[in-house]
């Protein structure tokens, strides 16, 4: 608690939902969620992971580590931006942020994880999809399992015929290896539009939370009991717009995302009741 408590008066920060602008302070409800914390970070374009101890904002070709305490810039990394050409969301794995990688916009698309030393921030190692499903946007470890989501676009970054629609999760074993796959829901791959899913988590709940390049919701999905299609549960509505996201790691019940227009890490904790939350197919 003490991290949320840091400020004596509120940070303020403008929050564009939509074409409407608000205002977002700690204890202000916007959504489904309410605002505690909002700290400036100049590398939260892409997406945002956390530890205990540290927050780490990703952009692209560099990743920013923040004390959770004081919000100060502590150390951080940057890479060759021919090499490591888009990160697009991170998450602490014991003592390295393991980081999902493509080659976005270029084509043909290719993929890879990165991990990097956290308390040195230095890159450790890589592993290489190559070429194929599309680009990986996330990856989290699970259930003795590692879940990749390779994304697929309409125009920019895309690969005809395939289109958003082509978006694919797949379950893969410690050596990554692949073991199953499954299309998205239709109706979220509708929100998507263009784009794809830019972020995604497994919850304590058992059920998949993602969300999406643009709009501001957390779909909350499952694995089906038949046939290769992602279940829609339930959408929950964000402070922010899409990209990727992290479960806080000192209280589970509460999300780290981005704004990213004005490069900031935002906390927030779920304001309305189950019961409120607008339903999936």
């Amino acid at each position: 608690m003490k991290n949320l408590l840091l400020a004596a008066c509120p940070l303020l920060m403008i929050l564009c939902l939509g074409s409407t602008a608000v205002a977002a302070t700690q204890g202000v409800s916007s959504g489904d969620f309410t605002v505690l914390r909002t700290l400036p970070a100049r590398e939260a374009t892409q997406g945002v992971a956390n530890d205990r101890q540290f927050l780490y904002a990703v952009q692209n070709s560099s990743i920013g580590k923040y004390d959770r305490e004081t919000g100060k810039r502590v150390g951080g990394w940057s890479g060759d931006p021919t090499v490591f050409i888009h990160i697009n969301s991170c998450q602490v794995r014991g003592k390295d942020l393991v980081c999902a990688m493509s080659n976005y916009p270029n084509v043909p698309m290719w993929s890879s994880v990165e991990w990097f030393d956290t308390a040195t921030m230095t890159h450790v190692r890589t592993h290489s999809f190559g070429p194929g499903r599309g680009s990986l946007t996330w990856i989290d470890w699970h259930d003795g399992n590692w879940w990749a989501c390779f994304a697929n676009y309409d125009g920019d970054g895309g690969e005809a015929p395939r289109d958003h629609r082509a978006t694919v999760l797949v379950r893969m074993d410690e050596n990554f290896v692949p073991q199953e796959q499954w299309l998205f829901p239709e109706d979220v791959l509708e929100r998507f539009g263009h784009h794809s899913a830019s972020g995604g988590r497994w919850g304590r709940d058992g059920r998949l939370y993602v969300t999406g390049h643009d709009a501001p919701e957390l779909y909350v999905l499952e694995l089906p009991s038949a046939g290769g299609r992602l279940q829609h549960v339930a959408t929950y509505r964000l402070p922010t717009h899409g990209q990727a996201f992290d479960w806080d790691a000192v209280d589970d019940s509460r999300l780290w995302t981005i704004d990213r227009e004005s490069q900031t890490l935002v906390t927030s904790q779920l304001a309305a009741p189950r019961a409120h939350l607008s339903q999936g197919k």
